[in-house]
């Protein structure tokens, strides 16, 4: 039953995605700026253990992929409260937990195939990383966009007015950004900025994916990644489908 209506609710919101061009490839042309504009400024520095900056940079974006498209997934809720759409879907016998994983495995979907675009164009750029790594860092997406989509979409339902999602949203991206290391590695960091960022669960999140495009996969970053994405991922639909089940749209 879960299944059914979660592919149901996933169906749904995967044919409007494909319905719209704009929605497939435009969220990745902020990561691809960064990766046109400032990777070039990386070449060469020794940020990596062979040199290779853009095994540093690429994982940092592909999760900024995730980050800022997961956090602002809510919008779209916002959109169908006021047109009556979630209501009348929480009056039908679908599972609360089914309306919210059809929504966020769409947004995993979306956003993995717009980190594939992303990793191609760093391929072309002078990427070179190990096949293994490139597929754990798209399963990094797909998991950070599970958690956050889910959290956006439990905000955008209990706030009471649509104008305050959006500075609510930057007000915790923002931050996550420049405390996960996501450009730079938070090792080059003052010792004080650095232990800050232990307390960010992105930031394991990040040493992971880039301990993967070295193809150094049982090192304690990728083990501290995957329980920290696991835990993320599990606590926030945990929340999401509470708030589905008691928010009045």
């Amino acid at each position: 039953m879960l299944l059914h209506d979660t592919a149901l609710v996933f169906g749904r919101y995967a044919r409007q995605t494909l319905r719209s061009r704009f929605q497939l490839l435009f969220g990745v042309l902020m990561p691809l700026l960064y990766l046109v504009f400032f990777g070039p400024l990386l070449t060469g520095l020794p940020l990596a253990s062979d040199g290779d900056s853009w095994q540093v940079l690429v994982p940092g974006l592909l999760l900024q992929l995730g980050l800022f498209g997961a956090s602002f997934a809510g919008f779209a809720i916002i959109i169908e409260k006021q047109m009556g759409v979630v209501e009348r879907m929480r009056v039908t016998p679908v599972s609360r937990l089914a309306l919210l994983l059809g929504r966020v495995l769409r947004d995993a979907a979306l956003f993995v195939f717009q980190a594939v675009l992303l990793v191609l164009a760093a391929v072309a750029m002078g990427l070179r990383a190990p096949l293994g790594g490139i597929l754990i860092g798209f399963g990094f997406v797909a998991v950070l966009t599970v958690a956050l989509a889910s959290l956006s979409y439990a905000l955008a339902l209990r706030l009471p007015k649509p104008q305050e999602f959006g500075p609510a949203i930057n007000a915790v991206a923002m931050p996550s950004m420049l405390l996960s290391g996501l450009m730079l590695p938070m090792a080059l960091a003052p010792a004080w900025l650095d232990l800050l960022s232990h307390l960010m669960p992105f930031r394991y999140l990040v040493d992971a994916v880039r301990a993967g495009y070295v193809g150094d996969y049982a090192s304690p970053a990728m083990l501290y990644g995957v329980l920290v994405a696991a835990a993320f991922a599990a606590l926030a639909v945990t929340v999401g489908t509470g708030v589905f089940r008691r928010a009045r749209a």
